[in-house]
């Protein structure tokens, strides 16, 4: 007797590259985009290669360059401790809040969060080791690494699972259940950016595991203990020591320091929600992704992504996060190289029919708050999050093929 399998229900395929597929009830993300296992096998295999490339690849120019923006950094924070002598004095004082600032988004973006995902490993430079590294800001490095190099990385999107999904303040998909919590959003996510990096801080505390009785308290007072220690020895820096070496410049000194943390904090939050929470990003089940396979898990970190089209200038100071899913696909390869496999990333995506998310900033930040906002309000679950198709405007558009033409393109 022969069986015969029933094919997975169809779904509406995009009709450019960018636009998001709403799986039908049953799919899999996977089944909606129709990709096979094999297909799949052959995107990880082809991201391998990229991977296998770029790190035989890597030398002396990759080391000058991330020394380059060190020094860069510590010069930005000398000129602006400098100029605070003078604090009273309006221009010395502006000049002094903007190098602070810039320095410490220097400092959080493009160097401690990319050391500290060892993208510098295999220099055996102590200096930029991942491990040991610490960042001008609130959380500790070793929290860090595990609240986002190992959970946020290795369950990117999976709803359940990736805490980022909203930082346990934000309802930031359908997959949540509305609760009346949720009528806050847009005031969270203020407070949220306002102070975004004691809220990174108090991130791996996970109050809301130690209220389901999953974490102990004594492990989430450890966690909190450090956390505080930290941001005392911060505050301590440049709330206290710093200004007082100014004398009289100590007020103007104090209000820098704390501007110079606001517009670090605001850019931080923009370009890393950026990256994961605008029109076009799907989310997953854990189902959908238990035991999957190496291609599966690049599969989810581009439909999990999001980039922002930007100058050098601009990709250096959002740390190369403007090119999150080459990021998430290669969190440990030094960013600056992004760029420079962003074409074939892009290139892959066309070719497996898959979306490649990249708009300017104001368009991806706006939809940000659209979703921010609209997510506040009841909503109706899916069984599968797939992001309203917004457009994301493409500069490239995906040739349409019938199933058994992709299948022979993609085995070719």
């Amino acid at each position: 007797m022969t069986t015969t399998t029933a094919a997975p229900p169809k779904a509406s395929r995009p009709t450019k590259a960018g636009k998001a597929v709403t799986p039908v009830k049953g799919q899999t993300m996977a089944q909606a985009y129709g990709l096979s296992e094999a297909q799949l096998e052959e995107l990880g295999q082809s991201f391998d290669a990229i991977r296998a490339r770029i790190t035989a690849e890597l030398g002396e120019e990759d080391v000058e360059y991330i020394r380059r923006v060190i020094r860069w950094q510590r010069g930005c924070e000398v000129a602006g401790r400098a100029s605070l002598f003078l604090g009273w004095l309006p221009p010395f004082w502006l000049l002094g809040a903007t190098a602070l600032s810039v320095s410490k988004i220097l400092d959080n973006m493009e160097i401690g969060h990319n050391i500290m995902h060892g993208q510098y490993d295999w220099t055996r430079d102590p200096t930029l080791s991942a491990h040991g590294f610490e960042w001008d800001t609130a959380c500790p490095g070793d929290q860090w690494r595990h609240s986002h190099n190992y959970l946020h990385h290795t369950f990117t999107n999976i709803v359940g699972k990736d805490r980022d999904l909203g930082y346990g303040i934000l309802r930031m998909t359908e997959q949540e259940p509305w609760t009346p919590k949720a009528l806050i959003n847009p005031v969270a996510a203020a407070i949220l950016a306002a102070i975004f990096q004691y809220g990174v801080m108090l991130h791996d505390v996970e109050f809301e595991k130690v209220l389901s009785g999953e974490k102990s308290r004594e492990d989430a007072r450890a966690t909190l203990r450090a956390g505080l220690k930290k941001s005392g020895k911060q505050g301590l820096k440049d709330y206290v020591l710093w200004p007082a070496l100014t004398g009289p410049s100590f007020l103007p000194a104090v209000a820098a320091g704390a501007t110079a943390n606001l517009v670090r904090n605001l850019w931080a939050f923009m370009i890393i929600f950026c990256g994961h929470f605008p029109a076009g990003v799907h989310d997953f089940t854990v189902e959908e992704s238990e035991g999957e396979s190496k291609g599966h898990w690049y599969f989810r970190q581009i439909l999990g992504s999001a980039n922002i089209d930007g100058g050098k200038l601009f990709h250096i100071m959002s740390g190369n996060l403007s090119f999150q899913i080459e990021h998430h696909a290669f969190p440990d390869i030094p960013a600056r190289r992004y760029q420079q496999v962003a074409g074939e990333v892009k290139a892959l995506c066309e070719r497996f029919g898959l979306p490649y998310n990249s708009r300017g900033l104001t368009r991806q930040f706006g939809s940000v708050i659209g979703k921010i906002t609209r997510l506040a309000l009841p909503s109706k679950p899916a069984s599968v999050t797939a992001e309203p198709t917004g457009d994301p405007t493409p500069t490239t558009k995906t040739t349409k093929t019938t199933k058994t033409d992709r299948s022979t393109k993609v085995a070719a």
